[in-house]
């Protein structure tokens, strides 16, 4: 039994993505709280209803018209855009629009979410280890 086909896990599994690239987003910005001209970003918010209505639709895949063709697999280009905050909180007189207290609050709201779906994550697998007779 694969996890990764599980719709659970694997919204699981795209919602630790998205996590994971507001990390590298957020640390960016704070690795450039000093370079002139340099506006803040964000990932765009995670919509789960959106995630859902992705899902819901086959994949597209490539058409094999021989036995030689490799089928291929339709990827993304990016999972979740970035986008460049519109009305920073402050900007410094150089341009910059990094407020190093916002990014620290969003870094750790960000670790506060990975533990939560991480630990949701470990819960699932636990029931069902128990439905399967292997659990405690």
């Amino acid at each position: 039994m694969e996890l990764g086909k599980i719709p659970l896990f694997e919204l699981v599994k795209k919602r630790l993505s998205w996590l994971g690239q507001r990390h590298e987003v957020v640390s960016q910005n704070i690795a450039n709280a000093d370079t002139p001209k340099y506006q803040a970003r964000d990932v765009k918010a995670f919509n789960f209803k959106e995630v859902l209505r992705q899902e819901a639709r086959p994949p597209l895949n490539m058409q094999i018209t021989t036995a030689n063709h490799l089928p291929g697999v339709r990827k993304r280009a990016a999972d979740f855009g970035e986008t460049v905050v519109r009305k920073p909180y402050e900007t410094t007189m150089d341009g910059n629009s990094v407020v190093l207290e916002e990014q620290m609050a969003k870094e750790n709201e960000t670790a506060v979410s990975h533990r939560l779906t991480t630990e949701l994550y470990k819960k699932h697998l636990g029931m069902i280890k128990i439905a399967l007779g292997r659990g405690r």
